[in-house]
């Protein structure tokens, strides 16, 4: 197909679930809490590993940086699929399709990172106790740290850019509740076969990377945690690697899913179901694993309550 060199659609509208009228207001509800507990849950972790002192370490920065890329992710999203839940159709310009899909992939993929190096830390923590120190010293943490935001950055801004450098000249309206690479795509009036190359080779290494790497790490730290002669040594790390593996498994599971698919593979109810998993249940569910699954978190938590209170006695009145 010959390429055009303007697109004539200057702006899409979002169907969400509109099959589905009876639905919409009782759907705009649960993800109306579901935002807002979000949100409440990452900024508590941020705001509690910032006046903490104890937990200024790798482990808890990198939760800290996992917090704030989850508030963002769904900053990102939700406000504008609480639209269309609420309206049933939703017109979205072009620029703000654009830079729904930049922030969508760029916190994605910052997410994808921080996973597999939060399993490095804590690989070093567990199988290198001695030596733990000085692999990961804070400038080993600051470069990790960096590595996974510019890699979200470069991701999001080479393919929102090569999508939206189609031509969109046919249907303009997107089947789904927000604008994810693959339903934009399908509205290209364009021959996208390079593309589709690079976005699959590009998702299994930002997917299957960290994920090797997660995997490679539990596999020696259950070793590792398997000679410890003390249970209780045993338990804690446990503890600690299962949260961590609760959210990996949520977010991977869903992620690859709805990317790696075949074309044909899901119905377009389908395919939202799964990207409301990764982009809505992830964030929600990583404060809850963390706080609840974690003791250190629960002790700062309750210490910075108890502060509160001290300084503040008239609120128990």
């Amino acid at each position: 197909m010959k390429r055009q060199n303007q697109s004539s659609v200057v702006e899409f509208i979002l169907l969400g679930f509109s099959n589905f009228p009876e639905l919409q207001q009782q759907l705009f509800g649960v993800f109306l809490v579901v935002y807002l507990v979000t949100l409440l849950g990452n900024a508590i972790i941020i705001v509690i590993i910032s006046l903490e002192q104890s937990l200024h370490v790798p482990m808890y920065l990198f939760l800290q940086n996992l917090s704030v890329v989850d508030m963002s992710f769904s900053a990102a999203i939700m406000p504008e699929m609480l639209v269309v839940l609420s309206t049933e159709k939703m017109s979205i310009t072009f620029a703000g399709c654009f830079a729904q899909m930049y922030f969508l992939l760029l916190f994605g993929c910052t997410e994808c990172s921080l996973l597999g190096v939060m399993a490095y830390d804590r690989f070093a923590a567990i199988c290198h106790p001695l030596s733990y120190p000085m692999l990961m010293n804070k400038r080993v943490f600051m470069k990790l740290v960096m590595f996974s935001w510019v890699s979200g950055i470069m991701v999001a801004t080479v393919q929102t850019t090569w999508v939206f450098s189609f031509p969109f000249c046919g249907p303009n309206e997107i089947n789904h509740l927000f604008c994810e690479t693959p339903p934009v795509l399908e509205l290209a009036c364009a021959d996208t076969f390079l593309f589709e190359i690079y976005a699959f080779t590009g998702t299994i290494l930002i997917v299957m990377v960290p994920f090797v790497l997660i995997l490679l790490s539990y596999i020696r730290i259950l070793f590792a945690i398997l000679k410890m002669p003390s249970a209780t040594g045993r338990q804690k790390a446990f503890s600690t690697c299962a949260s961590h593996l609760t959210s990996v498994t949520l977010f991977y599971g869903t992620a690859s899913m709805t990317y790696l698919q075949p074309k044909s593979g899901y119905s377009p109810e389908t395919k939202k179901a799964m990207s409301l998993a990764y982009t809505s249940l992830t964030p929600l569910l990583n404060p809850l694993i963390y706080s609840l699954r974690n003791s250190e978190m629960k002790r700062a938590l309750m210490k910075l309550w108890q502060r509160q209170v001290d300084s503040h006695p008239f609120w128990l009145y």
